[in-house]
């Protein structure tokens, strides 16, 4: 195996930190790929960001806080941006970005409705390639919006190949790779294939251009990309500059017939006629060049400059053949040699050829090739999932030159005034959720500790530096509303983080652990309303997992008690329980605030006896109403599921070493008798082994249910609602009404949160991610002798490590190849299959049908759903390779 101190990524890495990203990040894919339809682009009077900025306005409307792009790049303050665009004769616009469907046009929310792929990154994106397949026909804009308009949600989605435009393979192949010279040179390959029967046409225009910051603010001094003046080698060439990042360039070679592409120049400025029928602020804005390559306007600059700028090439490509283009975009002078030749091909080779190296020191020694693609993928999804996020809400709030409307200054995150993003963010998806989500995020750094140990270090700091967390302590959930409230798996992550990263780095251990502290009072003070260690929360990123929507207040003042909730809370108190610990070691300061972690969870062991049914052998939510009634919501869904992942093994060395806390802990234990429910001692003194909220007796009873195939366990993974309730729905009295709640394995049918989110029965991989890894460490305590059946009711005995290696089997398989050369959750899709050129993706869908295991969702969710790449990459530690 290749000596990873010696590999050329881990040098790159090295110039890197959880303080600082280091040169080798200043480029890479921080470019979104979509900024209209967001929130903090939103600038109406109801808060409705789809229908205030929408896709046909993105071509013409300069963006006021992010861009977006196809295949795109940027520096990591988002100056200056480099992305592609085509147009294949026939469109009524340029492909410039991703083309999808709004929340409100979709049958079930929002959707893009195109097929790109990421194929391959480094973490530095020192090396990135990137797959795009475009229609020879005209993109069906409007048939997609008005078919999948009337089909209802009990329908499927209408997508892309449904419509016939890939047939006897009309398209273009599209494959972009970068390669980092240095820090500051890319080196830009385009791989166009004509995938169809006769020869056709094709504009390929590679666009750099300036974030427009000069609109928005009179001081903001004005950038400028001309034509240089000078020949440079045998290319075309533009320079760049701008006072904050200096001298940039965009070299770009000839066509496969020896000519230069014609550069193009026009401004990133909003067309205000053709949107709002005012007087223009410029005769060149952005949809310049679109409607110059379309329409023949004369809207591009003929002074060969401006603020974009587009290479145009016009390529004629015969059937099945190829066409290469060459660029090279990066900081240099005006005139600087740009070499495009054997040099440029080298960096290409040296760079792919790295990559492989570094991935294959991170394959387990077990893995399968299969598996190995799998968990590349994963990781470069991740990697190129990465966006630079922008929002000042308090600016956004008072408005600049958009005005605010009086209603906003009170409305969406006006309490999240001091909160003022500007930061490179590890995010769910660049298309359907271009913003960060708080616990979404501690997901995402568990994967990127893999690859990238200082940037998954980085990510969780920022998330509680005091420009995100608010001054109550809470952390923003989401640019929607950061109020709502998010699942605390923040020290879960650090801690995942800091042992993913060897167990060292306890300044960073400490750093987060001081945030957190605050955090955690803000728990206490805001989500026990009755004061009992039962704890609320809302929906808790489980979205519409219940009868009715957990975030609203309920009728008559009733409180909802929820089972996950207060297993969140106790988990987050065992999570910082063990950081205190691993920190008194070092400092002996620590032991009192481990020791008050310690008692906090049991106290919270203590009441969620509250929320046990033990006809049913199960946690539920309870609902308290006013007069003391408390009334079990019977749901078995993955919210009774949670208790059973609050649980801790003590070091023994550390109980050994700290002795304060060590002979508190024990006068605790010994003064309280009933806690001794909820941990395991050492069979040879009275060392405690395992705190856990779960007691041996009814953990077995858990078990069963979540093990039961007609349950919870899935041949895919675990199901996040029972099957049980396909034939039993839960049905919950209301004032007014009642609420329902059915087993929905696919694309869900309520409206709750958007439409599009749906926890009633598909496989989703966080909390499954969290069952398995909770197993192993129960395994670890209770030892080969506690069983369990698996399945529920086969009479086959398993121990919990067992357990654990089969969930984790399971969810794995859903992206590997059958014995039908098929993956369950959708690799090529049935339009396709006869079409060898069609790649055989794996895409990283958001959640997956409880009983096919089909992908559903967001398809390029690579965020939480790449940890099954991080399943996969922690075989390595177990194997002890």
């Amino acid at each position: 195996m290749t000596d990873p101190k010696r590999l050329a990524e881990l040098e790159r890495l090295a110039t890197s930190s959880s303080r600082h990203a280091g040169e080798w990040k200043a480029i890479g894919p921080w470019l979104s790929e979509r900024a209209w339809g967001t929130v903090r682009e939103d600038y109406s009077a109801n808060g409705d960001a789809w229908g205030y900025f929408p896709h046909d306005h993105a071509r013409a409307r300069a963006y006021r806080w992010n861009e977006d792009g196809l295949a795109g790049i940027c520096d990591i303050d988002q100056h200056l941006c480099f992305a592609l665009a085509f147009w294949n004769g026939r469109d009524p616009i340029l492909k410039e970005r991703i083309y999808g469907l709004s929340g409100p046009e979709g049958n079930h929310g929002e959707d893009a409705k195109e097929y790109w792929w990421y194929e391959d990154a480094t973490p530095t994106a020192s090396w990135l390639r990137w797959r795009y397949h475009y229609p020879q026909a005209e993109f069906p804009y409007t048939w997609l919006r008005e078919e999948n308009a009337r089909r209802g949600k009990q329908a499927r989605e209408f997508d892309l190949g449904d419509t016939g435009i890939f047939d006897q393979g009309r398209y273009w192949a599209v494959t972009a790779e970068y390669a980092k010279a240095t820090p500051f040179d890319v080196c830009v390959r385009l791989t166009i294939r004509n995938a169809g029967p006769d020869a056709a046409d094709l504009h390929v225009l590679p666009t750099v251009w300036f974030r427009n910051r000069w609109s928005w603010r009179n001081e903001a001094p004005r950038p400028s990309i001309r034509a240089s003046e000078r020949p440079s080698c045998d290319c075309a060439l533009a320079i760049a500059e701008d006072a904050a990042i200096g001298c940039w360039s965009l070299a770009a070679g000839p066509h496969p017939d020896g000519t230069l592409p014609e550069l193009l120049f026009c401004e990133n400025e909003t067309n205000a006629p053709r949107l709002f029928g005012a007087p223009p602020t410029t005769p060149y804005p952005k949809d310049g060049i679109n409607d110059h390559v379309i329409h023949g306007a004369a809207t591009v600059n003929p002074g060969l400059c401006g603020t974009k700028m587009a290479c145009w090439y016009r390529l004629h490509v015969a059937a099945g053949e190829t066409v290469e283009l060459r660029l090279r975009f990066g900081r240099s002078d005006d005139g600087a040699a740009v070499e495009l030749g054997a040099g440029f091909e080298q960096v290409l080779r040296d760079r792919a050829a790295e990559a492989d190296e570094f991935y294959a020191a991170i394959r387990p020694r077990d893995a399968s090739d299969d598996e190995a693609q799998v968990m590349r993928q994963a990781f470069a999804g991740m990697i190129w999932s990465h966006q630079f996020y922008h929002y000042d809400v308090e600016e956004w709030l008072r408005g600049d030159r958009v005005p605010a409307p009086a209603g906003r200054r009170t409305g969406r995150n006006a309490d999240w005034r001091h909160l003022d993003n500007h930061d490179v963010i590890a995010m769910p998806d660049k298309w359907e959720y271009p913003w960060y989500a708080a616990w979404d995020l501690a997901f995402h750094c568990v994967v990127l500790a893999h690859v990238d140990p200082a940037a998954a270090k980085h990510q969780l700091l920022l998330l509680c530096r005091e420009w995100y967390m608010h001054p109550s302590g809470q952390l923003p959930a989401y640019e929607w509303a950061f109020g709502d409230v998010n699942p605390p798996v923040h020290a879960w992550a650090a801690l995942a983080v800091f042992a993913i990263d060897g167990g060292r780095d306890f300044e960073f251990l400490a750093r987060v652990f001081h945030k957190l502290l605050i955090n955690f009072t803000w728990w206490v003070n805001r989500k026990d309303a009755l004061g009992d260690n039962i704890f609320e929360g809302g929906f808790l990123g489980l979205d519409n997992i219940g009868a009715f929507d957990r975030s609203r207040p309920l009728p008559g003042g009733c409180v909802l008690e929820q089972s996950d909730g207060t297993a969140w809370m106790a988990k987050y108190c065992l999570n910082m329980l063990e950081i205190a610990l691993r920190l008194a070691n070092h400092d002996r300061a620590y032991q009192d605030v481990a020791l008050k972690f310690f008692e906090h969870f049991c106290a919270i062991a203590k009441a969620v006896r509250e929320l046990w049914c033990d006809a049913d052998g199960f946690f539920y939510d309870r609902l308290r109403k006013p007069d003391g009634e408390s009334v079990a919501l019977r749901a078995r869904s993955m919210v009774g599921l949670l208790p059973m992942f609050a649980a801790v093994q003590l070091d023994p060395a550390l109980w050994e070493q700290l002795h304060d806390f060590r002979d508190r802990a024990r006068w605790y234990i010994q003064n309280n008798p009933w806690i001794k429910e909820f941990i395991r001692f050492s069979p040879d003194d009275d060392r405690p082994m395992l705190l856990s909220l779960v007691s041996e007796e009814r953990l077995r009873r858990v078990l069963a249910r979540m093990l039961d195939e007609s349950e919870f366990l899935s041949p895919h993974g675990l199901r996040s609602l029972s099957r049980y309730h396909r034939e039993h729905p839960l049905v919950v009295p209301l004032p007014g009404g009642e609420a329902r709640l059915d087993y929905e394995p696919g694309e869900s049918e309520t409206g709750l949160f958007g439409g599009n989110s749906n926890w009633r029965g598909p496989v989703w991989m966080p909390l499954n991610f969290l069952a398995v890894e909770s197993l192993r460490h129960l395994h670890e305590c209770v030892g080969d002798s506690f069983k369990v059946e698996l399945p529920t009711g086969s009479g086959r005995q398993a121990d919990l490590a067992a357990v654990a290696d089969e969930i984790e089997r399971r969810l794995v398989a859903l992206f590997l190849r059958d014995e039908r050369g098929r993956r369950p959750a959708g690799g090529v899709p049935e339009a396709f299959r006869r079409d060898p050129a069609w790649p055989d993706p794996v895409l990283f869908h958001e959640y997956f049908h409880g009983d096919t295991g089909e992908g559903l969702g967001a398809s390029h969710q690579t965020g939480w759903t790449a940890l099954a790449g991080a399943l996969i990459a922690n075989r390595r530690r177990r194997l002890g390779t």
